[in-house]
């Protein structure tokens, strides 16, 4: 992070304030020109093939534009809920951290893209994973925020946050599993972002926990013979 703080004090003036409000803006607008039968999703999607064969450079930004959803009850919920996450994520992190993130997810996306053409012969990509390691991040800092799923029901992010990881760590062995390995590393760098801001976080609490074990076994042993001689 030390690194990060320096970028902040040399590039920090080139970060795009409200970067998710115009992700999601843009995101509604795809919705909107795909419901008006312009196929705006098969220009905007991430696609090696036609980036390395037709030179469509621009499709290495614009599949975050790409909307989660082309369900009209859920679009706008998706789009706020890109929006309200990020905007959380920049008033905690700043402006320039967040817009690092971001453009992190996005690197990951892209080589995770490309890892699937040169193995796969495909690697179609949209903003999926880039937007969900963007909630893990939310969850991790703000883990007793709640969202109503289903519009109903109050969940606290922390929960969804195991779910997200959960479902990740699911396909990955899945994957693995089926013999599709290029699959589980592609997902792995895609939220690449989420394991470079965090991972350091997660490994001291995962040793914590083992040091609290072993402190309590430890306890435990000493205590207990004391007691048999009391008796």
């Amino acid at each position: 992070m030390k690194r990060l703080s320096r970028l902040e004090f040399k590039y920090g003036r080139y970060a795009i304030k409200n970067l998710t409000m115009y992700i999601a803006g843009l995101n509604l607008l795809v919705f909107i020109l795909q419901s008006l039968g312009i196929n705006a999703h098969s220009i905007l999607v991430l696609n090696p093939k036609s980036i390395v064969e037709g030179f469509q450079i621009w499709r290495l930004i614009t599949f975050v534009f790409i909307p989660e959803t082309y369900n009209i009850v859920f679009i706008l919920f998706s789009v706020y809920l890109v929006y309200l996450i990020g905007a959380s994520l920049e008033r905690y992190w700043g402006t320039f951290k967040l817009n690092m993130y971001y453009l992190i997810g996005m690197l990951g996306s892209i080589i995770g893209a490309f890892i699937l053409y040169l193995f796969a012969g495909w690697g179609y990509m949209s903003g999926y994973y880039l937007n969900m390691s963007l909630f893990l991040a939310y969850a991790t800092l703000f883990p007793d925020e709640e969202f109503l799923l289903f519009f109903i029901l109050p969940v606290k992010a922390k929960y969804l946050g195991i779910l997200d990881a959960a479902f990740l760590i699911f396909s990955i062995v899945i994957f693995i599993i089926g013999g599709a390995w290029y699959n589980a590393v592609a997902i792995l760098v895609a939220v690449l972002n989420y394991l470079l801001f965090f991972g350091g976080d997660i490994i001291n609490w995962v040793k914590l926990k083992r040091q609290v074990a072993k402190n309590r076994k430890r306890f435990f042993s000493q205590v207990r013979p004391h007691k048999k001689d009391r008796r």
